[in-house]
């Protein structure tokens, strides 16, 4: 069946909007499905993840699918909810042609279209939008989980997922601390993987993340930062950087100030640098973090790594909040969002900026295909 989601409406009352369906009218000449598998060449097949329904993801998946070129419309699987998607559309004023599967094994890389896989899941008529939860949640664990399954099957090539919402997560029972952790333990990882921040060329990675502020010291070892390094070095690789130029921050004011004032650069984080460099990474630092972020910037190096995750998050966010992208590192499948979050105080308000969403597409594309994709 092929659906054109049509997204005519009056001024209605914010969470009318979500509850409003879209027209869908039925098409003929629908093609026969057949057998998955992955494209060895060409545009690379990407599935694109709903995100949670409570947020702006509705509205930037049409966006972003009207965004994108016919050859890189025609190469993508949504995986949502039909009636979310619905809503989605509605919100958007775009009116989007996809053929609607039921069934994972219809899909057909090669059909010349969008495609909806519709996961039943989550009725927008459970919700509220800009309220968190727990429906949205799992609709989200059950989308993502599925697109994981997908690209682990070789069926799609990358995963491109609208935002997420980490406390609907965790209401719907997550169970660990994050969608980069619920994604290596589904795909079975037990190596280093870690999320990075990319935008205009430049690139952030963190040897913590969303752990306490006050346990961050703590967590620090000569090896995990050497990971870290190692992680950001083969990241940037795939992503067409032949020697990438990584710079470390220091943990403490003014890098410690000789010891003075902290010395985990002294004790940890220098040696960790010298360990990484002669294991033929170019890496240099540590940098005070206050002016390490105008290095990047100005292309001495390509990546800064953090210590932790607002070090970094803060000076990457200032130079272009609504075109940032993360990407999930160390995972056997590309997978990026958009780096903004799930905004819901413009929910339903038509305002979202699809920048970020086609940046994401974009890389991991790019990354799917192995071809250089430095810039978001």
């Amino acid at each position: 069946m092929t659906l054109a989601f049509s997204t005519k409406r009056s001024a209605i009352s914010l969470h009318c909007v979500f509850l409003e369906r879209a027209q869908c009218l039925l098409a003929s000449d629908v093609r026969s499905a057949v057998s998955p598998h992955r494209v060895s060449s060409g545009q690379p097949f990407i599935g694109i993840v709903q995100g949670d329904a409570c947020g702006i993801g509705p509205e930037l998946l049409p966006k972003l699918l009207r965004g994108l070129e016919d050859s890189e419309r025609n190469r993508t699987l949504v995986i949502s909810d039909q009636r979310v998607m619905a809503a989605g559309c509605a919100v958007s004023g775009l009116t989007i042609s996809c053929k609607t599967l039921s069934d994972r094994a219809g899909i057909d890389p090669h059909c010349g279209q969008v495609q909806l896989l519709d996961v039943p899941c989550l009725d927008p008529a459970r919700i509220v939008p800009g309220m968190v939860s727990a429906d949205a949640g799992r609709a989200v664990l059950q989308t993502f989980g599925l697109a994981i399954d997908l690209a682990e099957a070789g069926t799609i090539d990358g995963i491109c997922f609208m935002p997420f919402n980490k406390a609907a997560m965790h209401l719907a029972g997550i169970g660990v601390e994050d969608e980069l952790t619920f994604a290596k333990n589904r795909l079975g990882v037990t190596s280093r993987a870690s999320e990075f921040n990319v935008i205009d060329g430049m690139w952030n990675a963190r040897v913590t993340s969303h752990v306490p502020l006050k346990d961050v010291a703590g967590k620090l070892t000569i090896d995990l930062i050497v990971e870290a390094i190692a992680l950001a070095d083969q990241t940037l690789k795939k992503a067409g950087y032949a020697s990438p130029r990584i710079a470390v921050a220091a943990l403490n004011p003014h890098a410690g100030d000789g010891g003075t004032i902290g010395k985990e650069e002294i004790d940890t984080i220098a040696p960790a640098v010298e360990k990484a460099r002669l294991q033929g990474i170019e890496v240099h630092g540590p940098f005070p973090s206050d002016t390490l972020y105008l290095k990047v910037r100005d292309g001495q190096y390509d990546c800064a790594l953090s210590m932790y995750h607002d070090q970094g998050q803060i000076a990457i966010k200032l130079l272009g909040f609504d075109q940032g992208v993360s990407v999930l590192g160390g995972l056997p499948v590309p997978i990026t969002t958009p780096a903004h979050g799930t905004a819901f105080d413009i929910v339903g308000t038509n305002t979202a900026n699809v920048r970020a969403a086609l940046n994401a597409f974009r890389m991991v594309a790019a990354m799917a295909q192995g071809r250089d994709h430095r810039h978001a």
